[in-house]
């Protein structure tokens, strides 16, 4: 085994740790499972991936975050480090060509998704992999108390009966006592050792104001405020509106959230990270994994709906230890409106079954069918023809996909996929009633691995070029094949899309899972609550987020706007 202080010079040039990252990477050499709290912007990515370099094998990361996984692979390659990682984009072949590199030593660290752990034929390549840690970033989200649980986060525990005797590590940035015990739990952690960093950063001053022109006010901040900076906006509208505001008063500035093309945003991160943008308007869809130091101020232009979410962002600035500024603007009313909002992103069980109801009515979709079948589903359209609150429906919609019923896709491009539901003989007997359709159904078999497990994506050209036909007639020749119930076939599509994952069921039978309902419903109200105690109470801002996060505090911070308010 090589020594950690050993890689960490080689691969990042550091001659020494920072707190706590010496006692984690230990604590997971000696085969322990561990929990790692560490603040934003605190290391948390080379505590597993110095131990994963210093032994054999492959670092396996299970991460919510696409934008992170890219930015950690390719830090790791800049730095001659092999890594791979795995996301919705890519086709079954390079699936499992990434798949194969990994079962065959090709990589020291694989990244994937949770929603990747649900795939039967992911995990029938995992456990011919030499798995040496499972390092589980953004933890939280497998906790029901936690302010981003991620229902696919619960597989992760079924790893322990693939990889036996595997440790894992799970680390985050924000977490109260009562999440950590869930993590330990959903885990099923055997009697971890839990590391602390303080949640402390005194380089950071705090202040909270009460304001109605908010882009006046931020503008004045600016002007005050040199260096980079960031202003969160609650919605996309709100952040182009802020970029062109500030543009308009000489303050270099533009706009990203997650309606922007992936060219647009990758080439605004990078003109904002190089420092020839100065100030980056954006939805909570930026700045994670973005490591840029030299972050001077941090503004949220609309209150976040939690303390989780608003240290994470606001732990943006500082990162170099120099001292910068978090700022909150806030309306008394906002917060009326944030509950208001809450309550509708969990609508009633009656309301829920409706729109389940209203849906497959939509859908023309008799009871009983339905499985794996996928359609076109505008929900604008939706909404209107049944009269129904178009928000009210995403969110019922979302409790469905959450609960395993249905899956949604915003994409506004869906390949086309396939999978055949009949095999071996059955299909061999098709074969030979059918013998047109033969080369067809070969093609697929050889060209498109995994195609017998599960929905695989197809390219309709491709075939075409090896039988010799066009694309348009090897589409109707595969919904043949759906019709007689050989493949289920779903055409590409521009549009967003909703997939049934079982089949209709009347709508009074429907098995929704009030009691987690109900428990994040709580979750989320105490939370609002907490963010709003923060915002109108006069008490340091430092000692009210240390406090929340369960941390002791004996004297106030002397920096925020309180603080400096009682000096007089």
């Amino acid at each position: 085994m090589t020594d950690p202080v050993s890689i960490l010079k080689q691969y990042w040039g550091f001659d020494s740790f920072r707190p706590l990252q010496a006692e984690i990477i230990n604590s997971v050499l000696e085969g322990r499972d561990t929990i790692a709290l560490l603040p934003t912007g605190g290391g948390k990515s080379l505590c597993f991936q110095v131990p994963a370099l210093a032994r054999e094998g492959i670092c396996l990361v299970i991460t919510p975050l696409v934008a992170l996984m890219k930015d950690q692979t390719d830090q790791l390659a800049a730095r001659g480090i092999s890594s791979l990682w795995l996301h919705a984009a890519l086709s079954w072949r390079e699936v499992e060509d990434i798949l194969l590199q990994a079962v065959n030593g090709k990589t020291r660290f694989l990244y994937v998704s949770a929603e990747r752990l649900q795939s039967g034929k992911f995990l029938d390549y995992l456990v011919h992999m030499d798995i040496s840690l499972i390092a589980v970033d953004e933890a939280h989200c497998i906790s029901e108390w936690g302010y981003d649980f991620r229902p696919a986060y619960l597989k992760i525990a079924s790893l322990r009966e693939s990889l036996p005797g595997t440790s894992m590590l799970a680390l985050t940035a924000t977490a109260t006592r009562e999440v950590i015990a869930d993590i330990c739990e959903k885990l099923g952690m055997k009697k971890p050792r839990v590391f602390r960093q303080s949640f402390a950063r005194p380089n950071i001053i705090y202040s909270v104001l009460e304001c109605r022109d908010k882009e006046e006010r931020i503008r004045d901040l600016l002007g005050i405020a040199p260096g980079p900076g960031l202003v969160y906006c609650k919605t996309r509208i709100h952040a182009e509106r802020t970029a062109s505001w500030l543009t308009l008063n000489q303050i270099p500035s533009e706009y990203y959230h997650a309606g922007l093309p992936a060219g647009v945003r990758a080439e605004r991160q990078q003109r904002w990270i190089r420092g020839e943008t100065r100030i980056m308007a954006c939805t909570t869809a930026f700045g994670m994994g973005i490591d840029k130091p030299d972050v001077r101020v941090v503004i949220h232009r609309d209150t976040p709906p939690s303390l989780e979410s608003y240290y994470q962002q606001s732990g943006r600035a500082g990162r170099d230890g120099n001292a910068s500024r978090a700022v909150l603007l806030f309306e008394p009313e906002e917060f009326r409106r944030l509950k208001s909002s809450l309550e509708q992103k969990y609508p009633a069980p009656a309301l829920i079954r409706k729109i389940y109801q209203a849906v497959s009515n939509y859908l023309q979709l008799p009871e009983g069918s339905g499985e794996m079948q996928q359609f076109d589903f505008d929900l604008e359209r939706f909404a209107r023809t049944f009269g129904i609150n178009a928000l009210d429906a995403r969110h019922a919609l979302r409790i469905l996909e959450m609960d395993g019923m249905i899956r949604l896709s915003d994409k506004m491009y869906q390949p086309s996929q396939a999978m055949f539901l009949v095999r071996g003989d059955a299909l061999g007997d098709f074969e030979k009633g059918h013998p047109d359709a033969e080369p067809l159904t070969q093609c697929l078999l050889r060209n498109f691995p995994g195609i017998t497990d599960g929905l695989v994506a197809v390219r309709e050209g491709m075939i075409a070029r090896a039988l010799y036909g066009s694309s348009r007639e090897i589409g109707l020749r595969m919904q043949e094949l759906d019709r007689a119930g050989i493949l289920r076939y779903l055409p590409r599509s521009d549009h967003p899309q909703i997939l049934f994952l079982q089949d209709r069921v009347p709508s009074e039978d429907l098995e929704l899972d009030l009691e987690g309902l109900n428990r994040r419903k709580t979750a989320d109200l105490a939370r609002l609550r907490s963010m709003e105690l923060y915002a109108t109470r006069r008490i340091c801002r430092n000692r009210q987020l240390l406090e929340y996060f369960n941390e002791k505090v004996s004297a106030d911070c002397g920096t925020c706007d309180v603080c400096l308010d009682k000096k007089g």
